[in-house]
């Protein structure tokens, strides 16, 4: 099967911001996106179903919260001592 690449009137790369550079096309399970002047890609499911999760990486997992009444710890340099 040849894959129909269509370029899309107006629509503009959320990456470069550049208009008239964005081209779609589908196969059987989504449809594709992609700018030809960033190599921005895209895609979503056409049966709209969502997508799986992003698996909980340190990047990605939220910071933990302190307690009431907790504060973090703050490093304070030693001063120069001055001779006498």
């Amino acid at each position: 099967m040849t894959v129909v690449k269509r370029f899309v009137a107006g629509a503009v790369c959320p990456r470069c911001g550049q208009m008239d550079c964005i081209r779609m096309y589908r196969d059987e399970e989504r449809e594709y996106r992609e700018c030809v002047k960033c190599d921005f890609e895209d895609s979503q499911r056409l049966d709209g179903q969502p997508e799986a999760e992003e698996l909980e990486t340190r990047v990605n997992r939220a910071k933990p919260v302190l307690e009431p009444g907790e504060r973090p710890l703050r490093f304070v340099a030693n001063p120069v001592k001055k001779d006498d």
